[in-house]
């Protein structure tokens, strides 16, 4: 990786809502910071520029491109860990490290534009190649599902994962073009919702997409296991930062949150609180933060951004 300025030549993304979350974070100069998504180190660099010489951070990622990228940003840096980790091995990760409390944690939850915009990745509709979309790049891919699953299997990952209403006839026309010939690139299976569909729009291509990839990365799994990791590990007062992109990803982080700060987990129907419950955090947006119309100018990727944040209490 070469870095010239702020950029690296092969793994660039801009940072959605970069100062809010610093604000929200409320760093403290001598205190330990987890980035759990850590891309190419561009708000970990922020972070790290606010830490004092008995400060440190702990950048995570499970690409291993991301991985590289930081590495070469920080390998100067004696306060920062760059470790290629799911956020679900969190708790793993800060073990290892002999770590039991931190400051503070941020997920900034998605694709990078790194991995939208490197066709071979095969995340995006708007490029011809391999359908791949495995952030790892280990393990079963977009093409293993397509060609094995079910209809009814496909159709159910398509609608959970997607919330797209022609599920089922996407699926079927799937399971149909594989029959004649193996689904193997973006391209062969944008065709086919295309012809699946009879409106076609790019919402519908996009759906997909993002169905098949959280299936591949487990993304929803493991974001409930990296948030309950987090909460273990934040100490009094810190914080815990959470930017989602799409509805089933923020409807995790807002139960999430809703259920650590409740003060009582007995069924709705008892009369009387019998669990003896404490609330573990506070809720610091009741409602959350967008992107401003500037940055959306500036960045659309960063248009359905939500930013919600919670303290340890």
């Amino acid at each position: 990786m070469k870095f010239i300025g702020e950029r690296f030549l092969d793994f660039i993304h801009k940072t959605v809502m970069l100062s809010e979350t610093l604000k929200m974070l409320n760093i403290n100069p001598n205190g330990v910071y987890v980035d759990a998504t850590a891309g190419g180190g561009g708000f970990s660099a922020e972070v790290v520029a606010r830490l004092g010489k008995n400060g440190r951070l702990i950048a995570i990622d499970c690409d291993p491109d991301a991985v590289c990228a930081c590495q070469d940003r920080f390998f100067e840096f004696k306060n920062v860990d760059v470790l290629q980790a799911n956020f679900s091995d969190l708790s793993l990760v800060l073990q290892n490290l002999g770590i039991k409390f931190v400051d503070g944690i941020a997920f900034d939850l998605g694709l990078s534009s790194f991995q939208i915009d490197t066709p071979e990745r095969g995340f995006s509709y708007m490029h011809d190649a391999s359908i791949d979309m495995r952030m790892s790049k280990t393990g079963i891919s977009a093409f293993d599902l397509l060609n094995s699953l079910s209809m009814e299997e496909l159709s159910g990952l398509f609608y959970k994962f997607g919330e797209e209403r022609f599920s089922s006839r996407i699926a079927r026309d799937v399971v149909l073009s594989r029959k004649k010939t193996t689904i193997k690139t973006t391209f062969d299976l944008l065709k086919i919702i295309k012809k699946a569909i009879p409106y076609y729009n790019k919402s519908s291509a996009r759906k997909i997409f993002q169905a098949l990839r959280i299936a591949v990365n487990k993304e929803l799994e493991n974001l409930e296991k990296g948030l309950d990791f987090s909460l273990k590990f934040l100490k009094k007062g810190a914080r815990l930062v959470v930017i989602s992109f799409h509805s089933l990803e923020d409807r995790i982080v807002k139960q999430k949150f809703r259920l650590w700060s409740s003060s009582c987990r007995c069924p709705v129907d008892f009369p009387v609180c019998i669990c003896g419950n404490k609330s573990e955090v506070k809720v610091i947006t009741k409602k959350p933060i967008m992107p401003s119309a500037k940055e959306t100018k500036e960045n659309p990727r960063s248009h359905s951004g939500k930013l919600r944040v919670c303290e340890k209490i």
